[in-house]
């Protein structure tokens, strides 16, 4: 429910956009500031996740990150103003900083190591799927119900993650509590919120760009001092030297390139389906949660795939497959077949899904157990740095392409998507040239 809610609730906003944004008496290009609320709160809590979850207890920290998520939701949809929208959305990204990371690490804890292949391919389902139900299900309920509900919906969903865990879930083992690191994350924060921020401006040019690369640089300078503050810390906030381990650096770096080229293309594809091929936001969304179901395909072959092949070759090849399905993405025209879109669709969930499930067994595999927090919090701490960044780069190139404000062609959305293609396909070389990565 954690990990389905998180997942959802950044790609659900995407076709309520224009609806919102008449609503509240805003822009729909103002309205991106949304996501970047959404992101820039998660750069800044993730880290706190594994220390919070061993001084509090998992099952404690996860009830309260989603009853906080909730609230969150309930401000946004009764949100009057740009203010409140975006306020609304830092108080949900605080909520899923904490979701996510807490509920892999309590998966590792409790799964023997020889089941942690089929745990993972389920636990991955959700993060999977909901990127892509997002745009139809914001469709739906944008187009004939309102758009308050797509966060509305929420609200039974947390209700019974709360309930579940309540009732099911067991305390996994905690390691002895640390002092928290307040430095370390002072700077941390100040960091990863000024790229996160700093990148999603790119694709925003509401400030000057000189104030936007001094963001940029501000974030670059603050983490360049945790790294060299993190080698002298006794209980650093995030331990860097868990990229001493190659199968955690080569997962890492691989997965964030990855994000980086797909983490927006549910948003692209919605919006080149909408205003390039002429459907609606109901139509868009469907034809996009054909990739959702691909996705839960995936679930029954991964197993055996990793088990037969090995983790390094599923995962060079899957990395290359998406970029290749992505690039047949680049081709799309509104003479094409919408059948032959859900198939390429379908594909492209599929074997996207297979590396996720990979890339969240690979995170803690070969790390020592105490460093299994700091590996699970930097891991998820990258995601939102990524998926900003994917959003600023397709975005910024969008908006160079719209030759000043205009309307995008297809031939633009065509050249996006197949940026992002190349990166996907990228991330099979931090596999490649790490020899040592995942040889499990």
């Amino acid at each position: 429910m954690a990990l389905f809610m998180e997942s959802m609730d950044a790609t659900v906003v995407s076709t309520a956009l224009p609806a919102i944004a008449a609503d509240i008496g805003s822009t729909a290009a103002a309205l991106k500031l949304s996501f970047t609320a959404y992101y820039v709160a998660m750069a800044i809590f993730v880290p706190m996740s594994a220390w919070l979850a061993d001084r509090l207890g998992c099952r404690t920290v996860l009830r309260a990150s989603m009853a906080l998520f909730i609230l969150g939701s309930i401000g946004c949809a009764i949100s009057q103003s740009l203010l409140t929208f975006v306020l609304a959305r830092f108080i949900e990204g605080i909520g899923a900083a904490f979701m996510a990371p807490v509920a892999r690490l309590a998966l590792f804890r409790v799964t023997p190591s020889e089941d942690l292949v089929r745990a993972t391919s389920w636990l991955t389902i959700p993060p999977t799927i909901a990127p892509m139900l997002g745009p139809p299900l914001g469709g739906f309920l944008t187009t004939f119900v309102a758009w308050q509900w797509i966060f509305l919906v929420n609200l039974p969903l947390a209700v019974a993650g709360i309930v579940l865990i309540s009732r099911f879930m067991r305390e996994p083992a905690r390691l002895p509590t640390r002092s928290l690191d307040f430095k370390g994350f002072v700077l941390l924060a100040i960091s990863l919120s000024s790229l996160v921020f700093g990148a999603s401006l790119i694709s925003m040019p509401i400030l000057p760009t000189w104030l936007t690369l001094a963001t940029i640089t501000v974030g670059g300078l603050t983490g360049l001092g945790y790294l060299l503050h993190s080698r002298r810390a006794v209980d650093a906030v995030l331990d860097m030297s868990v990229f001493r381990e190659p199968t955690f650096r080569a997962t890492t770096i691989g997965t964030s390139l990855m994000l980086m080229g797909c983490a927006a293309l549910p948003y692209l594809t919605a919006l080149m389906l909408q205003l390039g091929f002429g459907m609606n936001a109901f139509e868009a969304g469907l034809l996009v949660f054909s990739g959702a179901i691909g996705a839960l395909a995936a679930k029954f072959i991964v197993a055996p795939l990793f088990r037969r092949l090995g983790f390094r070759r599923v995962m060079i090849f899957s990395a290359l497959l998406s970029g290749v399905g992505i690039a047949f993405k680049a081709t799309l025209l509104p003479a094409t077949p919408a059948l032959l879109i859900v198939v390429l669709l379908f594909l492209n969930g599929l074997v996207r899904s297979v590396y996720f499930t990979g890339h969240a067994v690979l995170t803690v595999a070969d790390t020592a157990p105490e460093q299994a927090g700091h590996a699970t919090a930097i891991a998820a701490v990258s995601r939102p740095v990524a998926s900003a960044l994917s959003f600023a780069l397709a975005g910024g190139l969008l908006g160079l392409l719209s030759a000043g404000g205009g309307t995008n062609t297809i031939s633009d959305y065509h050249l996006v998507i197949a940026l992002g293609a190349a990166l996907c396909g990228s991330a099979a070389l931090a596999f490649i040239f790490d020899r040592r990565a995942a040889t499990r």
